[in-house]
C-alpha cells in the first residue's frame, strides 16, 4: 500500500510516518523541504495550498494523512481548500484527517470549531468528495508536558505545574498513540469511518500525571494547577505571539468540567486500541533531558 504523509518531519507525522512503513506500506513524505526527511524515506515536493501540486501526489494513493499546520486561519483555511480540490479531483483511497486537538464533535461546547473554520472546511469538503475518510481527534497532547517550562520543574523541583485544576479529567494523548490509529485506519481492509477519539478513558488528572512521572523519575512529584495567565508568563519567551491562543485555550478549558472523549466513539471502543499508560510513554520516548519547545494543543 502507498500512503502520503503530509508533515512527515513533525511532531505528528514523524510517527505516523514511523508507524506505516513498521507497517509494511510504502510510506511517502509530502513535505516542503524534501532534504530535511531522513535518508531512505520517499518523498515528494508539496506546496499545501496548491491544488495542482497535491493532486499529483495523491493520484494513485491508498491513502492520506493529512493535519493542518500551525498557522494563521487564512492561511490554513487556503489549504484546507487546496487539500479538498486535490482530493476531489485524484480520489485517494482513503484519507484519515488529524483535528491536531481541535474539538469537532461536541456542538454544545465552547471549544468546538466553528463551521466555517478551516478544519471544518477541511473535513466536510473532503466527506462530500465521497472519498472513504476518518476524523483522529485526540485532545491535549502529553508531548506538551515536555515543554522546557513544564519538565524542567519536575525534575529539578518535583513539581508538576499545568494550567489546569487538579481535579480536571483529560483524555490525554501522545503523538504515538495518534500516530498507532492512524496507521490502523490506514491498514484495515474494512476502513472505519467518522470520527475517532484518541486519548485515555477515564480521563487523567493533574495528580495521575504527577504519579507517572513520580514513578518513572523515582522521586516524588506533585502537581500545582496555576493560572492560565501565568503559564502564559511562562511560554511567551518561547513562543512569542503565538503564546496568546495557548492562554485562551486554557482560559476556556478551566471554565468547563474537564476535556475527555466520547466512549461510544474512541479508539478503544471501534479500533481496540488504547492509549500507552504514561510510564511507557517516558520510556518510549527516553525522557531524560528537557526538549526543545514545541506546543500541541
Amino acid at each position: 500500500m502507498v500512503d502520503i504523509v503530509h508533515g512527515a518531519t513533525g511532531a505528528q507525522g514523524s510517527p505516523v510516518l514511523s508507524a506505516l512503513i513498521a507497517a509494511g506500506h510504502t510510506a511517502i513524505a509530502a513535505v516542503r523541504r524534501p532534504e530535511a526527511v531522513p535518508a531512505g524515506i520517499a518523498t515528494r515536493q508539496v506546496d499545501l495550498a496548491s491544488a495542482d501540486s497535491l493532486t499529483s501526489t495523491y493520484e494513485g494513493a491508498d491513502g492520506v494523512f493529512i493535519h493542518l499546520p500551525m498557522g494563521t486561519s487564512e492561511v490554513a483555511a487556503a489549504q484546507a481548500r487546496a487539500v479538498v480540490e486535490a482530493v476531489t479531483r485524484a480520489h485517494p483511497g482513503r484519507v484519515v484527517i488529524s483535528t491536531s486537538g481541535q474539538i469537532i464533535d461536541q456542538p454544545d461546547s465552547p471549544l468546538q470549531a466553528p463551521a466555517d473554520s478551516p478544519i471544518m472546511t477541511l473535513i466536510d469538503g473532503v466527506t462530500a468528495s465521497g472519498v472513504p475518510m476518518a476524523v483522529v481527534a485526540p485532545r491535549l497532547y502529553l508531548e506538551n508536558l515536555l515543554l522546557p517550562v513544564v519538565l524542567g520543574p519536575v525534575r529539578e523541583e518535583g513539581v508538576l505545574r499545568y494550567p489546569l485544576p487538579a481535579s480536571f479529567p483529560v483524555s490525554w494523548s501522545s503523538h504515538l498513540d495518534v500516530a498507532e490509529v492512524v496507521a490502523r485506519l490506514l491498514t484495515d481492509a474494512s476502513p472505519t469511518t467518522g470520527t475517532v477519539g484518541v486519548g485515555h478513558l477515564p480521563g487523567l488528572t493533574g495528580p495521575d500525571l504527577a504519579a507517572a512521572f513520580s514513578s518513572y523519575l523515582g522521586r516524588e512529584v506533585r502537581f500545582e494547577g496555576i493560572t492560565p495567565e501565568a503559564f502564559g508568563e511562562l511560554i511567551t519567551p518561547l513562543f512569542g505571539p503565538a503564546a496568546a491562543p495557548v492562554v485562551d485555550l486554557y482560559r476556556t478549558l478551566n471554565a468547563q468540567d474537564g476535556s475527555t472523549i466520547a466512549e461510544g466513539s474512541s479508539a478503544q471502543e471501534l479500533l481496540g486500541l488504547r492509549p500507552r499508560p504514561i510510564g511507557q510513554w517516558l520510556e518510549d520516548l527516553a525522557v531524560s533531558s528537557p526538549h526543545s519547545p514545541t506546543f500541541s494543543s
